[in-house]
């Protein structure tokens, strides 16, 4: 079971910890601004998950430097490396996981290959921003909608896993939520637990 974060209002020791990673970065990108960020909100149905959101607004857009390795991704950008003729991203439908979800272990399973695919493209697709890749597919994910608002997870073509510490599993072990994986990469911590 994941631990609940609150995402409805910006924690100023959060918001402290993003201007110390990103402000004084010379290759960060400038803020959106408050009147973008409700514009993007608006036209896609979500409300962004803070600190995300207060950060885009008046702290940065993007990062090329990171993270992830290629770069902290401008809200509502995709990586080069998505793919051509993906559908449209549904941002307001709920992100459909609630923990790791290693999708290599159900193959063969009850279910066949294309509801397989199906669920995965939710995964990868339904309510989740793109925050940039680490290259080789893997994918990093800040969802916005659902039972895990405001939690990062890196998705790739092995598995789909939540960033920080959860009760009972111990694969990406840290600070969960958006400041708690930047200050991760700020500090050149390793994303996996080290065995």
């Amino acid at each position: 079971m994941m631990c609940d974060m609150y995402t409805e209002t910006c924690d100023p020791a959060e918001l402290a910890v993003l201007r110390e990673v990103f402000a004084s970065r010379p290759e960060a990108l400038p803020p959106a601004g408050w009147e973008t960020v409700r514009a993007f909100e608006a036209e896609h149905g979500v409300v962004l998950p803070e600190p995300y959101r207060t950060f885009v607004a008046e702290v940065c857009d993007g990062l090329r430097a990171g993270p992830p390795f290629c770069g902290l991704l401008p809200h509502g950008d995709i990586p080069d490396d998505w793919g051509a003729g993906r559908p449209e991203r549904p941002l307001a439908e709920p992100f459909p996981l609630t923990e790791a979800w290693l999708w290599e272990e159900d193959e063969g399973e009850t279910e066949g290959e294309a509801e397989l695919e199906a669920r995965m493209d939710a995964v990868y697709d339904r309510g989740s921003l793109l925050l940039g890749t680490d290259g080789c597919g893997m994918y990093w994910h800040l969802v916005v909608t659902g039972p895990q608002r405001g939690h990062v997870w890196l998705i790739d073509d092995c598995a789909a896993i939540p960033f920080g510490t959860r009760p009972g599993t111990c694969l990406m072990p840290g600070t969960p939520g958006f400041a708690g994986w930047a200050a991760h990469w700020a500090e050149g911590r390793p994303w996996f637990a080290e065995d």
